[in-house]
């Protein structure tokens, strides 16, 4: 998923930054008003309100005014009921008031995105890779492909988003409920051999340090 931070303290917006590439998140920058606006398109803003050159609540205005289809979530000191009102009725999708954990603002953004995104597809098509999320089977160039409950379950991760990393953690929690001591190991062999069955060219890329990503191109 590609994100907007807009924030004008470098230091935090780096650290932010950070941690959400740590989520596997892709993320772009902008240090104010007039940056946001000319920033690509994404699928979520972090919004400041505070920033040097406007109102993050009118910035949110304009953009739900000009019909920009972005998910908004007002990430702010300003924890006032009529600050938090203000931002809510200017568009934004909600409001999270600093400090906050990283937990807490990657489990609002999946909520936010849960409810302004459609329905997932059942099923996902990737180049030659069918991946039936509803029927459990997979196929390539037409062929089935038989796979572990486990090893599908990994694919289906993947094939939700194609093209986004999605992180060693998420893929332990929601394929085996857990992450623990050397469950490392037993992913890395899992998509060995989910990659083995599914032949060449290969289709999982590995992002050292991350996770993994199903190539938007296969």
């Amino acid at each position: 998923m590609r994100v907007l931070v807009v924030e004008d303290d470098t230091r935090v917006a780096a650290a932010l930054a950070a941690a959400l590439c740590r989520h596997g998140f892709e993320v772009h920058r902008a240090a104010g008003a007039a940056e946001a606006l000319a920033a690509p398109s994404v699928d979520m803003i972090l919004l400041d309100l505070n920033l040097p050159d406007g109102d993050g609540v009118d910035l949110c205005r304009r953009l739900r005014r000009d019909g920009v289809e972005v998910a908004i979530i007002a990430v702010t000191a300003r924890g006032e009921e009529r600050d938090r009102i203000a931002g809510l009725r200017a568009g934004a999708d909600d409001y999270l008031v600093k400090p906050f954990s990283t937990a807490e603002l990657v489990a609002r953004m999946e909520a936010v995105m849960r409810r302004v995104r459609p329905s997932p597809p059942r099923a996902a098509q990737v180049g030659d890779l069918r991946v039936d999320l509803a029927a459990h089977t997979v196929t390539r160039r037409g062929e089935g492909v038989v796979l572990t409950r486990k090893e599908f379950d990994l694919l289906a991760c993947l094939a939700r988003d194609p093209g986004v990393v999605v992180p060693r953690e998420r893929l332990l929690i929601e394929v085996w409920g857990t992450a623990w001591p050397g469950a490392g190991r037993t992913l890395d062999v899992h998509m060995a051999t989910l990659r083995a069955k599914l032949g060449e060219p290969v289709v999982i890329e590995t992002v050292r340090g991350v996770g993994y990503r199903l190539a938007p191109g296969a």
